[in-house]
Formats: C-alpha cells, structure tokens, sequence
C-alpha cells in the first residue's frame, strides 16, 4: 500500500472513531480552542478559504496536508467536504509521520 492510500485509509480511520471536525464555522472555533491538531485542506478549495485556513493553521502552529482533491477527501471520510480537522493528538501525530514520509518518496 502506497503512503497516498495510507494517509486515506487514516483518515477514514479518524472518521469512524470521530475525531475529525469539519464545517468551516466549527472547525475556526475548534482552531481558537486548541483542539485541532491537524489540517486536510482540498486543493480545490476557493481561494479565500484556503487562505483563512492557511493563515489559522500558521498562527497556530497547526500541520496541514494539501495533496487531495475535495472528491478524494470525500471519498475518504463518506461526507463531502474541503476542510478536514483532526481533534486527536496521536492520530495527528501519525499523520505528520506519514505525511513527512509520502513528501520522501
């Protein structure tokens, strides 16, 4: 399995114990709160969004992952989003590593 399907597969892991946030009210708010701990940001997000988001995940010192489509990431977690946040600290911390590793290959 490919480091791309692996980050996916993760992802749909975090979904089913209920550890992403998504909706972009909800997920600033969690930001502000320190309660994300990591960011999927759909590459085809408009541009003001990504901004927002990028901006937030700076300041707050939040990784962020790019690398999919919003069809992609929807595929992943069976609802439609652009914006993922990752509420629990390890599985953020397995992302980093698995991200960091996909950016090696």
């Amino acid at each position: 399995m490919d480091n791309n399907q692996a980050i996916l597969n993760f992802l749909g892991l975090a979904r089913r114990a209920s550890k992403i946030v998504s909706g972009q009210d909800m997920l600033l708010s969690q930001i502000r709160s320190g309660k994300i701990f990591f960011l999927f940001i759909a590459t085809d997000t408009g541009k003001a969004t990504q901004k927002k988001f990028n901006d937030k995940s700076n300041y707050y010192h939040i990784p962020v992952n790019t690398s999919y489509t919003k069809a992609v990431l929807s595929d992943a977690i069976g609802m439609k989003r652009t914006i993922i946040g990752i509420s629990d600290r390890g599985m953020a911390k397995k992302l980093v590593e698995l991200t960091d590793n996909n950016k090696g290959e």
